[in-house]
């Protein structure tokens, strides 16, 4: 059955199939092969049920905010408050390319609006400044995947849904390990930059940050409307989605007048296909993912990869290594969809916190993303930067063993992932 399985998507992907196609035909063919005596229409329930819950309401909502911010000025105005602090010391352009990743990425939850948006107007600079090409790309994709778990993550969400954990409690989770990141990777920064000799730029003044502070506060204010809106009860997660698109469009429309009216239909339409295009993985990940659960392979995987009585430790470490090597060949959410209910139950079964295991699903869902062969952020960096395959990748390897280090930090103290959930909730 598993064999059947994942042969015929693998056939399917190799003959150059779309992604939905070996997510439909090949849970259909396993089930009319292995399971003749269960209506095929089923499948089509399935599909409805996918896109059915009412938090997915959240992901295009969140799209919409990140496309609006991307065509205004909310990015340029971070990159100018990050500067201000960090720009006169050791790689402190890198360091500001990481900072404003982030606070663009709690923004939008997006990796390939925060590599748009903050990547197109520094990357030049960088380079300008004496940074190697590879190097600036390098950290620019890596740093554009904290988006993944500083809310308000898709990634996040997606599991949330699959899983039914509480949104709420994963947002406010996944702040710690993003600074966690962000932090490693302004400290390589800074190494990198003094080895390399790269120049530093001239020392601001108190009053040149308080101007940064001044221009940046409005852009500020989406983290903190989500993340504070979430947290106080104001806000559910779909009601905070829907808060930030009404306040990136009193932003850029009414108060930088940087989006027009046409130009936001324009916004919306890009917007629609980018979400058509994740709900359509949605559907056929859910779609395989209940024949999967149907032919109890959860069941047969676990005990055959984790024996009768696995460690917490071991199943993370399983979870890492698959979710890993999954994101990099698929889409994250796909593989969210696919291979959560395979893990989720075997461990909360030993004890293991859902948050906790929420958090090393969307770390390795990063990582993934930006691994060869297939990482998606690969290809995203590769069009948008005018780019070889080649050049992109060369300067991912101390990022990747950066979040190696941290993946491994997640696993073994579970309180780093979960501080600030506890601290909230608890």
């Amino acid at each position: 059955m598993v064999v059947l399985l994942l042969g015929v998507m693998t056939v399917f992907m190799l003959l150059g199939f779309p992604m939905l196609m070996s997510m439909i035909v090949a849970p259909i063919l396993t089930l009319l092969v292995f399971f003749p005596n269960v209506d095929p229409l089923l499948m089509i329930q399935q599909l409805v049920n996918g896109v059915s819950v009412f938090v997915l309401i959240a992901v295009p909502m969140f799209i919409f905010a990140a496309d609006i911010m991307t065509a205004g000025h909310t990015a340029n105005r971070l990159i100018d408050l990050v500067r201000a602090f960090f720009g006169h010391i050791h790689g402190g352009l890198a360091i500001t390319v990481a900072g404003a990743c982030t606070l663009f990425g709690a923004m939008s939850g997006s990796t390939q609006a925060t590599v748009v948006a903050i990547g197109k107007p520094t990357r030049n600079n960088m380079l300008k400044l004496g940074y190697k090409e590879e190097d600036v790309t390098g950290l620019i994709i890596s740093s554009a995947n904290i988006a993944l778990l500083i809310p308000p993550s898709v990634v996040m969400i997606m599991y949330c849904v699959v899983t039914g954990v509480s949104v709420g409690e994963m947002f406010i989770a996944g702040v710690g390990p993003g600074l966690l990141i962000f932090a490693a990777f302004g400290a390589w920064s800074y190494v990198s930059a003094r080895k390399q000799n790269i120049p530093r730029s001239a020392k601001t003044t108190w009053a040149e940050k308080m101007e940064a502070i001044r221009k940046g506060l409005l852009p500020m204010g989406f983290p903190a409307l989500i993340v504070g809106g979430i947290y106080s009860g104001l806000f559910s997660p779909t009601e905070a989605a829907a808060a930030s698109v009404l306040y990136a469009i009193i932003l850029e429309m009414i108060i930088y007048k940087t989006v027009s009216v046409k130009d936001l239909g324009h916004i919306a339409l890009s917007t629609g296909a980018v979400t058509a295009t994740v709900f359509i993985l949605v559907a056929g990940g859910q779609a395989l993912s209940w024949v999967i659960t149907f032919a109890k392979l959860p069941q047969m995987l676990t005990s055959a990869l984790l024996g009768p009585n696995p460690s917490a430790t071991m199943i993370l470490g399983l979870v890492t290594l698959f979710f890993f090597i999954g994101c990099m060949f698929v889409d994250q959410l796909v593989v969210i969809v696919v291979l959560a209910p395979i893990f989720y139950p075997v461990a909360i079964q030993a004890g293991i916190d859902p948050i906790h295991l929420g958090i090393i699903v969307s770390l390795q869902a990063a990582i993934g993303s930006i691994t060869p062969p297939f990482g998606c952020n690969i290809f995203t960096a590769s069009a948008i930067f005018d780019q070889s395959f080649t050049k992109v990748v060369k300067g991912l390897p101390p990022y990747l063993v950066i979040l190696g280090i941290i993946s491994i930090v997640m696993i073994f103290v579970p309180e780093v992932a979960l501080f600030f959930r506890d601290l909230a909730y608890h």
